[in-house]
């Protein structure tokens, strides 16, 4: 049977039909768009939240955190202008949803989870999508990245800070991008930094996103 041919409510058309979505939100990027369709979101939402996984909207997860909403997704991957083969930094696993992107998209990808059952149930999921190989994933605080992971041509921060770590910030190749969200005057803004040379980065605020805070540290008890 064709694409064209599938019965409604097929996989096929709930696929279309979520893309669409995100096409009238204003995700406007073919790369982003065809990684979206390729990463199965349902394969990393609970499984009780599963029928929420193709809506845009975000998904709760353990540990208080939460899957973000996939427009939202969208427009902080696609400001970091992937590159095939380049080495992406990821901090804040969370599911694991964004990790299996961004390998979609061809990035060699090492993520950062400061929740270990988080950590555990990402790897688990991943390890199932096909992209374990692409994906290193570590329980680590991401605001301090061992200096022997070198540096990155990208790096993702999927939460909202009041100010990029310098640690993070020296983790960064020259000619590399950095994409987070900062808070600023009560709201939060997407930021894109660009590190210039050795001592020097560019800052460009973006628009208004809806994140959640990003916490430094392990966390102890889970």
């Amino acid at each position: 049977m064709s694409e064209a041919e599938e019965a409604p409510g097929s996989e096929g058309e709930r696929t279309v039909a979520f893309l669409l979505s995100l096409r009238a939100r204003g995700v406007r990027d073919l790369a982003v768009l065809r990684a979206m369709e390729k990463v199965s979101r349902e394969r990393f939402a609970p499984t009780r939240f599963a029928d929420l996984a193709r809506q845009d909207v975000s998904v709760p997860l353990a540990c208080g955190q939460t899957m973000t909403a996939p427009h939202t997704v969208a427009n902080l991957v696609s400001a970091l202008e992937m590159e095939p083969t380049a080495r992406v930094l990821e901090v804040g696993t969370g599911s694991g949803y964004v990790s299996a992107l961004l390998a979609a998209m061809g990035g060699e990808v090492v993520s950062l989870e400061r929740y270990r059952t988080l950590a555990l149930a990402a790897h688990e999921r991943i390890g199932g999508s096909g992209y374990a190989k692409m994906v290193d994933l570590r329980h680590a605080d991401g605001f301090q990245p061992d200096r022997t992971l070198g540096r990155f041509d990208r790096i993702l921060v999927n939460g909202v800070t009041h100010s990029i770590p310098e640690a993070l910030l020296a983790r960064l190749s020259v000619g590399g991008r950095l994409v987070g969200a900062l808070r600023v005057e009560g709201v939060s803004r997407r930021v894109v930094v660009t590190r210039t040379d050795d001592s020097a980065y560019d800052h460009a605020l973006g628009p208004v996103l809806r994140l959640p805070p990003l916490i430094p540290g392990l966390a102890r008890a889970l």
